[in-house]
C-alpha cells in the first residue's frame, strides 16, 4: 500500500464499509434486503463498480471492459445465489453455489483481474469481491452457519491461538524437513509485529477464511459431514497456493498449506466463526514473514 493516496485509502475505506457492516449485523442486513423486490436485490451489487471506476480514473487507466466486468459479476453473483436460494431452500449446496465460489476462486488465485488495478493496489479489487461476496451469500442467498460474525470474544482468541499452539510445532518440523522454511531475523523492528499481524488478518485472513471455512466447509459438510469435510477444504486450501513464491507448481507450499488447513478448518468448525481461524491464520503468516 505504499503507492496509496488519501484518495485512494477514502476508496479502500468505502469498499471496507460494507464487510463491516456484514461482520456487525449481517443477520438484520439480510432480513433488511429479503424485503426489497427481487429486481432490486439483484441489481443493487452493480455499485460494485463504483470503487474501479474512481481507482481507475483517479489512476487514469479506466478501462469499459472491466468496467463492465466489475457491474456484471457482482450482479450474476446475486442472481445465481438469488435462485440457489429458491432451488435449495435447505441449503444443502447447489450446482449455482459451486459455480460462483469456483468462478471466485480461480479469478483470486489466478490473479485474473490484478490487471484492471494500478500497482500495488491489488487489494482493492480483492475487497470488492469480498463485498459481493457476503452480499450474494448472505443477503441473498442468507447461508446459515458461516461464522462471519466479529463481534468481540474471548473464546475466538482461545480457539484461534490454541490451533496455532498444536499447528507451530508441525509446521517448523515439516518445513525445515522439506527445505521450504528458512529461519532468518526479521529486517522490521518488533513494534510493526502488531500493523503487520492486523492488515495480514484484514486482507489476506479473512477474506480465505471466508471463502474456504464459511462458504466451502460449510456447504460441503451438508454433503459430506465434518471430517470429510475438513480434510477436502484443507487440501483444496492447500492447491490454492500451488503458485505462491514460485513460477512453477509449489508441492512444498501446498503441502505445508494443506496442513494449516487443517487447523484453520479446526479452530473454525469448534464454534463456527470465521473471527477464530482468521485469528490462527493471520498468526501464522505474521511469525513467518518475521522469522522464516
Amino acid at each position: 500500500m505504499q503507492n496509496a493516496s488519501p484518495a485512494d485509502i477514502a476508496v479502500l475505506v468505502l469498499e471496507l464499509a460494507p464487510a463491516t457492516l456484514f461482520a456487525l449485523a449481517g443477520e438484520r442486513v439480510g432480513k433488511v434486503c429479503s424485503r426489497w423486490p427481487p429486481s432490486i436485490r439483484t441489481a443493487l451489487p452493480v455499485l460494485c463498480a463504483l470503487p474501479y471506476v474512481l481507482i481507475s480514473c483517479s489512476h487514469q487507466m479506466f478501462s469499459w471492459k472491466w468496467c463492465a466486468l466489475y457491474a456484471a459479476l457482482p450482479v450474476a453473483i446475486a442472481w445465481l445465489l438469488g435462485q440457489a436460494a429458491i432451488a435449495d431452500p435447505e441449503q444443502r449446496g447447489n450446482w449455482r453455489d459451486a459455480i460462483v465460489l469456483l468462478t471466485l476462486g480461480l479469478a483470486v488465485d489466478l490473479r485474473w483481474f490484478e490487471r484492471a488495478w494500478p500497482s500495488g493496489l491489488t487489494a482493492w479489487g480483492k475487497v470488492l469481491l469480498v463485498d459481493a461476496t457476503l452480499y450474494g451469500f448472505l443477503a441473498i442467498r442468507r447461508l446459515h452457519g458461516t461464522g462471519f460474525d466479529f463481534h468481540s470474544r474471548w473464546s475466538d482468541w482461545k480457539t484461534g491461538l490454541r490451533e496455532l499452539v498444536f499447528f507451530a510445532p508441525l509446521v517448523l518440523a515439516l518445513g525445515l524437513a522439506l527445505g521450504f522454511l528458512h529461519p532468518h531475523g526479521s529486517t522490521l523492528r518488533w513494534f510493526w509485529m502488531v500493523p503487520k499481524w492486523i492488515y495480514i488478518f484484514v486482507f489476506i485472513a479473512v477474506p480465505e477464511e471466508l471463502y474456504f471455512r464459511a462458504l466451502v466447509q460449510n456447504l460441503l459438510e451438508r454433503r459430506v459431514g465434518r471430517r470429510a469435510a475438513l480434510a477436502i477444504t484443507a487440501v483444496l486450501f492447500g492447491l490454492s497456493h500451488f503458485n505462491k513464491r514460485s513460477a512453477h507448481f509449489n508441492w512444498h507450499y501446498v503441502v505445508l498449506a494443506s496442513v494449516a488447513g487443517i487447523f484453520y478448518g479446526r479452530a473454525w468448525r469448534e464454534q463456527r466463526r470465521v473471527p477464530a481461524s482468521a485469528i490462527t491464520h493471520a498468526s501464522v503468516d505474521a511469525i513467518w514473514s518475521f522469522w522464516f
